[in-house]
């Protein structure tokens, strides 16, 4: 808002007042035929109490003072300027022509001041509507003064000092005058004041709840991924080394009994692992408060050492070699490396070919721990990247960290993810 002439408040372009309801426009149909039944009976008592002196109209010209006056209300708030004009003009005519009324259409100027300033739309054509209005009334409420101050006084009331009692009515008048418009002027500029900022907290309110649904879907969103990753990491890796066991089983099961007990034995342990870390997948999901100590102790880096003898013992000869002093890692990227590790080995069993090798390596830097899996097998360039290869970059952008995954010099297949550790961010949890 910015401040006006006169102490107005003028709107922003881009945001006026709404129109009024239909509940508001009921609301002046009441209020205009409320103003005519006062009017009425003010006229009426005022004949009687001779409030214009025995030359005052007959009390039937009230009731058409009374319906000009107060019925133009039933559309104050469609057309407040014009209602203003008509109102004023019937007042100022009808004190002129001696209508026993003083009240109701004191009233009814307060009211229609005051609709300007709080229902007008153009704010420059209500603050220069208002100003006429006002200049008008202050032009014939002079000309009455000095009317009354230049009559001959009545031989009845007697002059008290060094004012007559018509002026001093009438500078009572004024000042009365002076307080309806002004409070009418100021109370209406608030009034609309106030409906814009309602307007804009209620605007503010709905672009909030847009926000929060947003909000809610992106997180519904977020936790459906978390979700597919964590599933498809367990059932890949499991599915994928109890198949080659069962395989190796069946293949040796008549020539050599004790190797195909030893490879069951294998797929046994493998659906065990499996089922543990679903079950500790479901908890963590209805729960819904999963602390970092609570991830599982094989979900780490102290847990690679068991996958890659796992994966070793599957057929697929693996080693792993840590580099550099250990430091502290946190939990949230110890699972993450854990698990871009399983599917990088679980990749190079199922598509590396018979003959392939793995190498895994963590090296401990300061400030930073690296993850490298690398293996020897073929490399199908026709493929194109799976949801292995995007969970795995998901949990590397996760960390802060960049993954690096394609064929490397000499043959085979390279993943490698660099963390920095001061820069990680805290997963508040043991599933990203």
């Amino acid at each position: 808002m910015s401040s006006s002439p006169g102490g107005s408040a003028v709107a922003r372009p881009e945001l006026v007042r709404e129109p009024p309801t239909p509940a508001q426009l009921r609301n002046d149909v009441w209020l205009g035929l409320g103003l005519f039944a006062a009017a009425i009976l003010s006229s009426v008592l005022g004949f009687f109490a001779q409030l214009m002196g025995t030359e005052s109209l007959d009390a039937r010209w009230g009731i058409l003072y009374g319906a000009l006056i107060a019925l133009p209300f039933v559309v104050r708030r469609r057309f407040p300027i014009a209602v203003a004009i008509v109102v004023n003009v019937v007042y100022i005519v009808g004190m002129e022509a001696g209508v026993p009324e003083l009240y109701v259409g004191q009233v009814a100027l307060f009211l229609t001041m005051y609709t300007i300033g709080a229902w007008s739309q153009n704010r420059r054509r209500a603050l220069y509507a208002r100003l006429g209005i006002i200049a008008a009334m202050f032009v014939w409420m002079l000309v009455a003064t000095f009317r009354a101050a230049t009559d001959a006084p009545n031989s009845d009331v007697a002059a008290v000092g060094v004012l007559s009692p018509v002026l001093a009515y009438m500078l009572i008048m004024w000042l009365v005058n002076v307080v309806f418009f002004g409070g009418a002027f100021y109370m209406g500029d608030r009034a609309y004041d106030a409906a814009l900022n309602r307007q804009a907290l209620a605007e503010r309110t709905r672009q909030l709840e847009e926000q929060q649904e947003l909000a809610a879907a992106q997180a519904v969103a977020l936790d459906r991924v978390r979700i597919a990753r964590e599933l498809h990491d367990v059932v890949a890796h499991h599915v994928s080394a109890m198949g080659v066991q069962a395989g190796a089983a069946r293949a040796v099961v008549d020539a050599d009994p004790a190797a195909a007990k030893r490879a069951l034995a294998a797929v046994e342990a493998s659906a065990r692992e499996a089922i543990g870390e679903l079950r500790h997948l479901l908890d963590t999901l209805r729960s819904g408060d999963a602390e970092e100590d609570e991830a599982p102790s094989t979900l780490g880096l102290e847990g690679l050492d068991p996958l890659v003898r796992g994966v070793d013992e599957a057929g697929t000869p693996a080693t792993l070699r840590v580099v550099g002093e250990e430091a502290s890692v946190p939990a949230f990227v110890q699972v993450n490396l854990f698990r871009i590790a399983q599917e990088a080995l679980t990749n190079a069993r199922r598509h590396g070919g018979p003959n392939v090798r793995a190498d895994v390596r963590v090296r401990h830097e300061a400030g930073a721990v690296e993850l490298e899996v690398a293996n020897t097998g073929r490399v199908v360039l026709a493929s194109r990247a799976g949801l292995g290869t995007l969970g795995m970059r998901e949990r590397a952008t996760a960390m802060g960290a960049r993954l690096e995954a394609g064929p490397r010099d000499g043959g085979g297949y390279l993943v490698r993810v660099r963390v920095p550790l001061a820069e990680a961010p805290d997963g508040g949890g043991w599933s990203a």
